[in-house]
This record gives C-alpha cells, structure tokens and sequence, in this order.
C-alpha cells in the first residue's frame, strides 16, 4: 500500500511526525516511527531522487521545528531552514543504498549515518545542535536515562534504529523471511531492553547518584521584561524596580543564591556605574548573593556576561560567555560579506575566553561550585562537560528566548538543558526573562517551574525558590571520555560500507 502513495507524500509526512515532538514534547511517540514513511519513499530511488526526496522532508521537518526565527528575520530563517535540510539530503543519499533492498547491516549502519550527520551539524560552521533527534524524549525519562554513556547521541540512535527496525520487520515479512526477520526483532529488542533497564535502574532508586551531599536553596526570578523595553534608557530604572521587587518577596525563601536572567540589568555597568551601584547596594541589603546576566565592557570590546555579586555587595567573580549565536551576537565574515548586516542587523560582542567555575562560600564545609552558561550554550555539550570537569557542581543556565513570542522556542530551548542535567549527572538551574525557568535534576526531571496561578510557565513574570542537593560524586562516564559513542557510530558506518562493497562484488 505503501509504495502506491506518492514519494513526495510520504517524504511530507516524515517531516511532519519528526516535527511534531518539538512543537509538543507530550507527542514523543512519533519520533519513533517519524521516518518509516521517508524510508519506504527511498525504495529503489536514484542518487538524485534520494537527495531530493529527503531534502524536502528536512525543509518540512525544520521549518515545522524553528519556525519561530521569522519573528527575529524571515530571510535568515528561510536560509538557515535549507542549510540544515541539506543534512537530511546527505542522509537520505547515503543510506539509499540499504533500502535498494534489506540488508541486515541497515539496522546499524542508517542510524550511526543518522548520528554521525548530527555530530557534524554541531560543529561545522560554529555548530547548531538544536533539535537533536534524542531530544524530543525529554519527558521520557526512563529512555534518556542512557545520555550520561552515550550523550544524546545514544538517544537519537535507538530512535533511528527503532525506526529502521520496523521497515525491516515489514519487509522481512513481505518476503518470508523469517530468519531474518527473527535477527532483526532479537536486535531491536536486546537494544531497547538494556536501554529500559538502565532508565529503569536509575529511576527507581527514587534517589540522586550517590555521594556527599549539600542542600543548596536557590531562587530564581523571571522578569518578563518585553523585548522591545529591554534597552530602552527610558525605562531602565522601572526594569531595575521590577528586578528588585521580584528578589525582594523571593528573599524571603531565604535563599543563598537567587539568579536573574541573561542580559536582565539593563544598562552597561560601565557606562552607568550610578545605576550599578543601586544593584550592589540592594544585594547587599537583602544579604544574600546575586548572579545576573549583563552586557559588559572594557576599552575595546563588549561582552555578554554574567557577574556574581557577594551578599555584602562586592562583584566576586565575571564570566563572559564562550560560545557566541552566529547572526546573534555577531555576523561572521562580516568584513568579507558585509551584505550580511542587510539580513540580519545586529551589534556585535567578542567572545570569552575562560571557563570559569563562581564559588559560593559554605559556612558548614567547603565551597560550593557551579558554572553558567549562557543562551544557547547550553545546547553544546562540551561546553557543559569543560565547566563540570573544571569543578562545577552545578549548572546555571541564563537565558532570554523572548525574541520568539509564544512559541514552542522556549520548550525546545529547555530540552537541551534537560540532556546537559542527565549526561553530567549534575542539577541544573535555570533562569529565562520570558521562561521556562526550572529547576532539573540529575536525572533529567523538571522539579520546579515558574508559572502562574493558571500553570502558565512562558510570558508571565515571578519567582520560584527550590532546594537543591549539590552532590560531590565520581564525575559520569559521559563527563569523563565524552562523545565516546560517535567513535562507535563511525565504526559501524566503515562495517556498513564495506559490507555493502562486499555484497556488490558477489553480484
């Protein structure tokens, strides 16, 4: 029945159950079949046809997934959507090939292609790893719980291979194959039940990953400051009042940290130190420490930082961040390109150098470490694994997604922090002007947002205060030897191919 629907309509309908998760993560299901209907749609396709065929479910798949962009700029979007297809075209050329007919390497070699083109995506060109396939299982608990071995990698994988299985089992009984058919269902279900196993292991220890552990209560605030306000001089002291208001009924949590979000004091500390002045002189009356996201300055550049600010109102420590948003926070090749600025006009700020660990002093036994990162940097793995093997104990993402309006950008945004909580096995605090603030445990479970009295957690403005049980523990295994799996992943790609070059010769 299948192959009597139109190519071109199956190819659609992938995209379409690819995206989904990502606009509703309570629809994760369908990542687990999202690609049968493009595989099926490859059957006996030419290079061409496969490249075309799959780069129409990745302009479907990524325009469902980032359309939001356009609320920023409708050219880049529409740029960066046929960029990122380009991923699937390659995937589709490549794995072409195992659908010609089922071959019994497939199950393997199509979703370690799958990986290896995500791994790349998140490096080349500065790297984008938003919408890892693995993270439309956030809510699944249980099946992300194999990230703090494999990363999100492992997820995607077994998505993949889930995926694959089933056009396998299909054909296999098509065929009659039933050899083959029994090597792909023994497979498919060795692989899933070490992965529920594992999920099922860790979860019902109904406990944190054991070691020393220190209660650490933190607050966090969510200004809701509207995007067109944010750096009008105008009103940076009604902004300031709010800030303070919001940290004054959160103080009463009696909290040792409280966390405003990125870039939330409106005014440059070094161009309006009367302002930042206010700032120390309310922390130091509340007694308690501040972190804040901030645009900063020296004689020559800006930055995009983050100050901590002591409860007796000194600036402790200063972290800018690493891991700039290309057409963001910066054009590349600008100087080469200036056209550039015509798509997407922006200023500009330099980059950080350091990876540096904030401390907060702790009365009853050592100090307490953690780390932030910045926006999006919290999508970038390595970046999470540097900051946790330098010392972090714990996490704190700073963020404002109030660019998107109210889209699912904010949802999408919090998946990734989510795999950074399980993958490092660390908690993670997160603080967005427009939300989601949350706070996530090492296990990946979203314990405590901001929300108000309706449950709405994006656009509204307040405060929430959770404990957190900072834990001093041997570092994952994933913290230590990091993306280990896609070695793995390349491994199975050279069996594949040389399988495949192995069954033309018989030919």
């Amino acid at each position: 029945m299948l192959r009597k629907i139109s190519p071109i309509f199956l190819c659609l309908l992938s995209g379409v159950l690819l995206a989904l998760p990502f606009n509703n993560g309570r629809l994760w299901v369908f990542t687990w079949v999202g690609f049968v209907p493009a595989f099926f749609a490859l059957n006996n396709k030419s290079r061409k046809e496969a490249f075309f065929l799959f780069f129409i479910t990745g302009i479907i798949f990524w325009w469902g997934t980032i359309y939001w962009l356009v609320h920023v700029t409708l050219a880049g979007t529409i740029v960066l959507v046929l960029y990122l297809a380009l991923y699937f075209a390659l995937f589709g050329l490549i794995i072409r090939p195992c659908t010609k007919q089922s071959r019994p390497y497939a199950l393997i070699f199509i979703p370690s292609v799958w990986v290896l083109l995500e791994y790349i995506r998140g490096y080349l060109l500065t790297g984008f790893p938003w919408a890892i396939l693995g993270y439309s299982q956030y809510r699944n608990l249980v099946v992300i719980q194999i990230a703090d071995i494999t990363g999100a990698w492992g997820v995607s994988f077994l998505l993949v291979l889930v995926n694959t299985a089933i056009v396998e089992i299909i054909w296999s009984i098509r065929k009659r194959l039933w050899a083959r058919l029994r090597i792909v269902v023994i497979l498919v279900i060795s692989f899933l039940f070490l992965t529920l196993y594992y999920g099922y292991f860790h979860l019902s220890q109904q406990a944190l990953p054991t070691g020393t552990q220190h209660p650490l209560r933190i607050s966090v605030i969510q200004g809701n400051i509207p995007q067109e306000l944010k750096w009008d001089p105008h009103v940076s002291s009604k902004i300031l009042e709010k800030y303070f208001a919001l940290t004054k009924q959160a103080s009463s949590d009696k909290a040792r940290l409280i966390v405003w979000p990125e870039a939330s004091l409106p005014i440059i500390p070094q161009e309006n130190p009367q302002l930042f002045e206010e700032v120390r002189y309310f922390t130091k009356d509340t007694g308690i420490s501040l972190l804040l996201g901030a645009v900063t300055a020296d004689a020559k550049f800006y930055y995009n930082s983050a100050l901590l600010i002591s409860g007796a109102g000194e600036v402790l420590t200063k972290y800018n961040k690493i891991h700039l948003v290309p057409f963001g926070e910066y054009i590349p090749l600008r100087k080469l390109l200036p056209f550039l600025e015509t798509i997407v006009p922006i200023g500009e700020v330099e980059h950080g150098k350091e990876y540096t660990v904030f401390k907060i002093p702790d009365p009853r036994s050592q100090a307490l470490n953690f780390s932030v990162l910045i926006c999006f940097e919290d999508v970038f793995p390595r970046l999470s694994r540097r900051f946790v093997k330098q010392g972090a104990d714990f996490l704190v993402n700073i963020t404002n997604d109030g660019w998107y309006k109210e889209t699912p950008a904010a949802y999408q945004h919090l998946q990734a922090s989510v795999f950074r909580a399980v993958e490092n096995r660390v908690f993670i605090v997160r603080s967005a002007n427009t939300g989601v603030s949350a706070f996530i445990n090492p296990l990946g479970k979203i314990t405590a947002t901001v929300n108000n009295a309706l449950g709405k957690e994006i656009f509204v403005d307040g405060y929430k205060t959770a404990e957190i049980e900072v834990l001093k523990r041997p570092l994952s295994f994933y913290t230590c030897f990091g993306d280990a799996f896609i070695l793995v992943c390349l491994f199975f790609i050279i069996y594949g191919i040389i399988k495949n070059k192995k069954v033309k010769v018989k030919k």
